[in-house]
């Protein structure tokens, strides 16, 4: 009788070829085996009422002198965008604003109310600016600010990258285009008050953003209107007003400083502001204020940070007494096995 049973592999009596398996098994090491050291603190009622405590002790009196010293700041402000329209031409403020004709300057007094220390920090205030829109944002070439070499590269900058001519526009883009080109012009006693335009921007913006031999070539040359003109002959390193627009900013509102007054004024000073009314923000319902603020250890007019750490510290260690109070009214053992629900509902494993 023959054999029927199946030969496998190639010769009788010889393994198939391939046989032997790969082992899938992982690699041992302590990090895959959960074998490393772990620390597993046990948060017991002291410790967590003693956290709470530190946290309470520590943030109420940082966000009270906080507070107390945004409360020192003096800080005027004045709305202008409608008080310099003539009754006139608050009907058509658009035209007003574009006509090359109209005299756009705007004078209003000052009485300060309380002394102000030098130095005097003047903001311009814009509101309804959205300055974080993604194409707005885009619209600038870093290469171009800061090199020389790369002042032909205007990627991202239409249509503000070139001139009729084909010639490349220095700098580029929508956000040095739309610069700011309000002035104010300060007198006290018919005697003008300095205001110092130096060190109004970031050092790092200065020094590694914007070249030293990158000069202006054609701005504002083109067919848009646009706002402030720039000097070709100073390079943009030293263009600060420039360098101050150029860091958009994150909110609708916002301000950027314009300069300084470094001379002291005293309580009822009066003060004759010449404001140069020129930056569009009728077309899109854009408000402009002029802000002179002093400034304390913590910076400008600031009381959302001493109220934060007021808040947070007067909640931890209300949280403190409470656990406390429950702790002493109704104590627990630590790690009471009574309290787990299979011991507090026994039919539960059944």
């Amino acid at each position: 009788m023959m054999d029927m049973t199946p030969k496998i592999g190639g010769k009788e009596g010889q393994s198939p070829p391939n046989s032997k398996k790969t082992s899938k098994k992982p690699k041992y090491s302590r990090f895959s085996q959960q074998e490393l050291p772990a620390w597993k603190p046990i948060l017991t009622p002291g410790w967590v009422i003693a956290t709470f405590t530190v946290i309470g002790i520590i943030f109420v009196p940082v966000g009270l002198a906080s507070l107390f010293s945004s409360e020192k700041v003096e800080e005027a402000v004045f709305r202008y965008d409608d008080t310099c329209l003539s009754s006139s031409n608050a009907e058509n403020a658009l035209a007003y604003i574009k006509s090359d004709t109209t005299n756009k300057t705007c004078t209003t007094k000052w009485i300060v109310e309380h002394k102000m220390q030098a130095p005097i920090f003047i903001y311009y205030q814009l509101d309804n600016y959205y300055q974080n829109h993604r194409r707005y944002v885009k619209s600038r070439n870093d290469k171009q600010l800061a090199n020389k070499a790369s002042e032909g590269e205007t990627n991202n900058c239409y249509p503000e990258d070139k001139t009729k001519g084909n010639e490349p526009i220095v700098p580029c883009g929508l956000i040095a285009w739309s610069m700011f080109n309000d002035t104010y012009k300060f007198s006290m006693n018919n005697k003008d008050l300095t205001v110092n335009k130096k060190n109004i921007a970031w050092e790092s913006d200065k020094s590694s953003k914007f070249g030293h031999d990158v000069y202006p070539k054609n701005f504002q040359g083109g067919e848009l209107i646009g706002g402030a003109k720039l000097d070709e002959s100073i390079p943009l390193s030293e263009q600060e007003d420039l360098i101050v627009w150029m860091r958009t900013a994150a909110l609708p509102t916002f301000r950027k400083l314009y300069g300084k007054i470094e001379s002291d004024l005293e309580a009822n000073d009066v003060i004759d502001i010449v404001i140069q009314n020129n930056y569009n923000t009728y077309e899109f319902g854009g408000k402009k204020r002029l802000v002179l603020s002093t400034t304390t250890w913590i910076g400008g007019k600031n009381p959302f940070l001493g109220m934060a750490y007021l808040s947070v510290g007067g909640v931890s260690l209300l949280c403190a007494i409470g656990f406390i109070l429950l702790y002493v009214i109704k104590p627990r053992p630590l790690g009471d096995p009574s309290y787990l629900s299979w011991n507090r509902n026994p039919g539960i494993l059944k």
